[in-house]
């Protein structure tokens, strides 16, 4: 159910409805956090070039920008009237502490810049969001490195789909060039794992407010 080819051609005539709404839970539902957004969108680019997909991609794309920025503003929303309650939730199903801490540790780090870099990290794209409206983020500033950050990834990872439909390597090696964007979309968490093994234990920082 999470193959994106295999979602792609099961949603039919929906295609585009279904994946505006995989895009804007996995931006801004915390329950979001395990869809398969990175390779979703390559996949929908490459099907628009081989029609499988009919939509012209500045249509997909604006789309797909436009739910990833309205799932932003959600999970913002979500994360400012919850506020401190989300820090302290019991682990579920579906919802684990570690994502929290690590997206409030990526957060912490880069600040504003966190918006648009954690768009381009699996987990920290749906927990970012949330986190922004618990630190009371200015919303203005949000809304304008959110409006970066899906440009960049929702249009960016599906215009890249597209270009490489080109070549008949990656239209007869799907399966591996998902493999690949799954890998390079792993790989800041596997750099902040590898550094954080290296550095000495320390308490999670505090919430702190970013304006």
């Amino acid at each position: 159910m999470l193959d994106p080819e295999y979602l792609i051609r099961a949603l039919g005539p929906y295609v585009l409805l279904g994946l505006c709404l995989i895009v804007f839970a996995e931006c801004g539902l915390l329950v979001g956090f395990f869809l398969p957004g990175d390779s979703l969108l390559f996949t929908a680019g490459l099907f628009v070039h081989t029609g499988i997909i009919s939509e012209p991609l500045w249509l997909v794309c604006l789309l797909l920008v436009a739910s990833a920025l309205l799932g932003n503003v959600c999970g913002y929303w979500i994360g400012r009237k919850a506020g401190p309650a989300i820090f302290n939730r019991e682990d579920s199903r579906l919802f684990k502490r570690q994502h929290v801490d690590r997206t409030h540790a990526f957060f912490t780090k880069y600040g504003n810049r966190a918006i648009v870099l954690g768009r381009f990290v699996p987990i920290v794209r749906t927990f970012i969001t949330v986190m922004a409206g618990v630190g009371q983020m200015n919303a203005r500033h949000y809304l304008t490195y959110s409006f970066i950050g899906g440009i960049a990834w929702a249009g960016g990872v599906t215009v890249l789909g597209y270009l490489l439909g080109g070549f008949a390597f990656a239209r007869d090696n799907l399966e591996l060039m998902i493999l690949g964007v799954v890998a390079l979309s792993l790989v800041p968490l596997v750099l902040e794992f590898v550094k954080a093994r290296r550095e000495p234990p320390r308490e999670r920082p505090a919430i702190r407010e970013v304006g």
